[in-house]
């Protein structure tokens, strides 16, 4: 008589994950990094409250209570001078970076999807543009602006700042990374033509690059100063940096621009604070996932 003997299997358990632990130094450096960062801005924040004998007498992170007069100082100056450089630099940056995200993502798109003679010798020329400082080009800018006559105007800074060699790099890796070639040709064989394929299919899956160049530029274009600085001689074309310069040269002879000078310079990073809070929703790497189905 045969005995049978069952045998049931054993779960294996699996052995539990184990979980990093952060690294203490690793910490302690991002929070060096961290202060480093923030703490100028929280300087700028608090003596921006103070008034001119406070901001020279007492070096203290408490705050008083002199923000709105000088908010209101700084606005009665020359009868608001200081709200028409926001105006400009708002004219600047908001108008170089959306013509200038809109060229990038153009020749981007077309350096990562077309084959073309001459391509990667554009592509190379563009990295260059990328390694050459913006500094370096301010006078030969001048010089040629100068001889068509539009230096001192708005144009002199807004057409320098169209093209970015930065922003069409980054924009050829972002469309070769996001836009399939399956969903191009599916337009196409639809009756699409390559203008409406590039504005209706590839931009929309572009987007979170887009912004993020965007955003890239208007930054770069909000703080420059030398190109401005350099294009510009009436006062009131002046962008913010240029205009607060002025005043900083001021504050020699007139100690009470100094605290101008802070506040304004407060106020002026409030644009840039709202628009990343803004903008910071459309940052999604997964804008092109299910784009193409089976």
């Amino acid at each position: 008589m045969a005995v049978t003997t069952l045998v049931r299997p054993v779960a294996e358990v699996a052995p539990p994950v184990a979980r990093r632990r952060s690294s203490p130094t690793a910490t302690v450096l991002l929070l060096l990094g961290a202060a480093y960062c923030l703490l100028p801005v929280v300087w700028v924040l608090v003596a921006s409250t103070k008034s001119a004998s406070e901001l020279f007498t007492t070096f203290t992170f408490a705050p008083s209570t002199h923000l709105f007069d000088n908010i209101a100082f700084l606005t009665s100056y020359r009868d608001g001078l200081y709200w028409r450089w926001m105006v400009n630099s708002a004219v600047f940056a908001g108008g170089g970076a959306a013509v200038s995200t809109l060229v990038s993502a153009m020749a981007g798109f077309a350096m990562a999807k077309y084959d073309f003679r001459g391509k990667g010798l554009a592509f190379n020329l563009v990295l260059a543009g990328v390694l050459v400082p913006a500094v370096i080009l301010a006078v030969p800018q001048y010089l040629l602006l100068a001889k068509v006559g539009l230096t001192n105007t708005y144009w002199a800074v807004l057409l320098p700042s169209f093209i970015s060699p930065y922003g069409i790099y980054l924009c050829r890796i972002f469309a070769a990374a996001t836009v399939p070639d399956e969903v191009l040709e599916a337009a196409r064989m639809d009756g699409a033509s390559d203008w409406r394929a590039f504005s209706r299919v590839a931009l929309p899956m572009m987007r979170s690059g887009l912004v993020t160049v965007f955003l890239f530029q208007f930054v770069a274009i909000w703080n420059n100063y030398m190109l401005p600085f350099i294009m510009l001689g009436d006062d009131r074309l002046f962008p913010v940096t240029v205009g607060l310069s002025g005043l900083l040269n001021q504050g020699a002879t007139q100690p009470a621009m100094y605290t101008s000078v802070v506040t304004g310079s407060l106020l002026s990073i409030i644009p840039l604070v709202v628009l990343f809070l803004t903008l910071q929703r459309y940052w999604r790497v997964d804008l092109g996932a299910g784009a193409v189905k089976a």
